[in-house]
């Protein structure tokens, strides 16, 4: 094992260096598996590819540290300042990163497989294909964040912000977003066949193309959606506000819309057939070409009583 002194500190596996200051320390390649790192302050630190498997870096300082490829995999990193910090490729499996602030952190392709994220700061993070499978992001904030292609497989994101947050084309399947804050949001093309979405905020958010198969939408704010082309095969839209949204050409088939909201929306070319109207408020709503659940097409001219 090789032993590194840097700023008079001894740098090895299991070492403590709590508190320690480590700004701008180079550590590239360092091995700090298990180190005790709490509190330590490294900012600006070049971590790239060190191994910190099991470290405890408690309200540590990295901010705009650079952990390219760094082996994080079930590190303690509880309200840790890692913001602006450099995390492309690093692996975070299983790491407790629970009220860390990592708001604009860049995290391309980085592995956080059943990570701990509830209530972390993730505001502005770049995401992109990074792996969230099972990662579990209760409460998180992520405004704005680039989430484009994720693996959000069965990920838990029940009250997360996620308002303008870019999904399009991400991984979504099973995932509970239960009360989620999805406003503007872009979903185009994102995968949520059996999704928890009940009770999401998803007010003007961008849908279309997405696959939606059997998703729980049930009280859900849709109003102002774009669902164009969407798939909702027996989606659970009952109570859901549908005002205003655009579900031309998409895919209701099965979908239970009992008490739905769907004043003014556009359903023209959409396939409705079998789903469940009851009680459905369709006021001014845009029915031309529709597949209505009786299997016949809405001729457009007039609205039909629809039971």
């Amino acid at each position: 094992m090789t032993v590194l002194i840097v700023n008079g500190y001894t740098i090895e596996d299991g070492a403590d260096l709590t508190g320690a200051d480590l700004r701008g320390a180079d550590l590239r390649g360092a091995d700090l598996r298990g180190a005790d790192l709490r509190g330590a302050d490294l900012t600006g630190a070049n971590l790239i590819h060190a191994y910190l498997s099991d470290a405890n870096l408690t309200g540590a300082n990295l901010t705009g540290a650079k952990l390219s490829n760094a082996n994080l995999t079930d590190a303690k990193l509880s309200k840790a300042n890692l913001s602006d910090a450099k995390l492309g490729g690093a692996e975070l499996n299983g790491a407790y990163l629970r009220d860390a602030n990592l708001r604009d952190a860049h995290l391309r392709g980085a592995y956080l497989r059943d990570a701990d994220l509830s209530f972390a700061n993730l505001n502005g993070a770049y995401l992109r294909g990074a792996n969230l499978r099972h990662a579990h992001l209760r409460d998180a904030y992520l405004r704005d964040a680039y989430l484009r292609g994720a693996n959000l497989r069965f990920a838990y994101l029940s009250g997360a912000d996620l308002t303008g947050a870019d999904l399009t084309v991400a991984y979504l399947t099973g995932a509970n977003l239960s009360n989620a804050k999805l406003g503007s949001a872009k979903l185009n093309g994102a995968y949520l066949r059996g999704a928890d979405l009940s009770g999401a905020d998803l007010r003007g958010a961008d849908l279309s193309g997405a696959d939606l198969t059997s998703a729980d939408l049930r009280d859900a704010d849709l109003t102002g959606a774009y669902l164009t082309g969407a798939n909702l095969r027996f989606a659970y839209l009952s109570g859901a506000d549908l005002r205003g949204a655009d579900l031309s050409d998409a895919d209701l088939t099965g979908a239970n819309l009992s008490n739905a909201k769907l004043g003014s929306a556009y359903l023209s070319d959409a396939d409705l057939t079998g789903a469940d109207l009851r009680d459905a408020d369709l006021t001014g709503a845009y029915l031309t070409g529709a597949t209505m659940p009786d299997g016949t097409k809405h001729d457009g001219l007039e609205q039909r009583e629809l039971d």
